[in-house]
């Protein structure tokens, strides 16, 4: 099983922990990656809103790549995955539009011909993998664990474009928590937004909902979230003081990355799971499993 590799902005940046089990987990699964080293950002949705045919410009020049290399292109960043993947039903459904995006790139040499897929690494795994052959993976159960899944916004939404799981019922992330032996928390909040596109004009607003989301989580016995999206990741983790402050709660809940999870149950360190990088500490989680920070 091989993939390019698509690692967007997050995990080369704010989340290098993100990068770092990612590359762990998935030799250990056996998926190769070629990492696409010369992509650009997708445009986190952003760059659509300014000038929606460069944003499908940027993210068809990076499926040209992946295309070039006869690979599909994995994602890491729910983000990403729901950015890339509706620019690309776009592109492959909608008459006229790529012949006329890829006169937009013609001056750099390039052509998409619409041949590529893109999948997060939680499709990959629940869709292809396999969650019985993760499940022959995992060497340190984490059976003590009760884990709250949080899928944000991108990776469900627009359904039509994305099409893997339910946006309002999805049982993708609580498949793969139940494989590593884990408990799943069911909440409402786990397909609400984290306030991530809201924190730099509506602080208040998005620590709110961070609160509320993280409330909702704890209050059903959670120890701690995992989010397949990097910018919830970052909101939920950054923004949780501030938010416990807002709502008068001690929060203290560790939000893992997904591979960081996956990792943990395949006997990876925290160390080389990247889990000191974290704001809120994991040390309570990695009590619970026996382990040390």
């Amino acid at each position: 099983m091989k993939y390019a590799l698509y690692t967007g902005c997050a995990a080369k940046g704010a989340c290098p922990e993100l990068y770092q089990s990612t590359m762990h987990v998935t030799k250990r699964l056996g998926i190769e990656v070629v990492e696409m080293l010369n992509a650009s950002c997708c445009g986190a949705g952003v760059i659509t809103e300014a000038d929606p045919d460069l944003a499908l410009a940027i993210n068809a020049r990076t499926f040209a790549q992946a295309e070039a290399l006869g690979l599909n292109i994995m994602t890491i960043c729910g983000t990403c995955q729901g950015v890339m993947g509706m620019a690309n039903h776009r592109l492959k459904t909608e008459e006229g539009l790529l012949d006329r995006i890829n006169l937009m790139l013609a001056p750099e040499g390039v052509k998409y011909n619409g041949r590529v897929e893109v999948k997060h690494l939680l499709w990959i795994i629940v869709g292809e993998i396999g969650v019985e052959a993760l499940q022959r993976h995992v060497t340190r159960p984490l059976e003590n664990l009760r884990i709250a899944p949080f899928y944000g916004c991108y990776i469900l939404r627009p359904s039509k474009y994305l099409g893997f799981d339910d946006p309002e019922n999805p049982v993708s992330l609580e498949k793969v928590i139940s494989a590593l032996s884990a408990h799943p928390v069911d909440y409402e909040g786990k397909t609400k937004c984290c306030g991530f596109p809201l924190v730099l004009e509506k602080e208040l607003i998005a620590i709110g909902m961070v609160g509320a989301n993280l409330k909702e989580a704890k209050d059903e016995g959670a120890d701690a979230l995992v989010t397949p999206c990097p910018l919830c990741h970052m909101n939920l983790d950054i923004y949780q003081e501030r938010a416990g402050k807002k709502i008068g709660e001690k929060l203290a809940l560790p939000i893992f990355h997904l591979p960081q999870l996956i990792g943990l149950a395949m006997g990876f360190t925290p160390k080389e799971l990247g889990l000191p990088h974290h704001l809120v500490s994991t040390e309570n989680v990695v009590e619970k499993i026996q382990l040390k920070v």
